[in-house]
């Protein structure tokens, strides 16, 4: 048996995959690396505090969602590459 103490915010994060984003247990499990029960009790501890996976009136509404989502995790992404290459350099110093 493990003793590796996760965050509350990557619990948080991993209910939110199952709450929000529509995984299941074990895609959210193998997703993040723990057992599909421990997700199953991340999820009971934090399904009142996270909202439901959205309903969309229609496929339109749900591709312009998608699409803002899309470019929003596009510029994380890039932010996260120069944050590498900055921090790299920094350690090479």
């Amino acid at each position: 048996m493990s003793n590796i103490r996760y965050t509350d915010q990557f619990k948080k994060d991993a209910a939110r995959l199952v709450i929000e984003e529509g995984y299941s247990l074990n895609a959210a499990a193998e997703a993040v690396g723990v057992c599909h029960t421990t997700i199953q009790s991340w999820v009971a501890k934090h399904r009142g505090e996270l909202p439901a996976r959205t309903k969309f009136a229609s496929l339109e509404d749900e591709n312009k969602h998608l699409r803002k989502e899309n470019a929003r995790l596009r510029m994380e992404r890039e932010i996260l590459k120069k944050a590498t290459v900055f921090f790299a350099k920094e350690e090479k110093s």
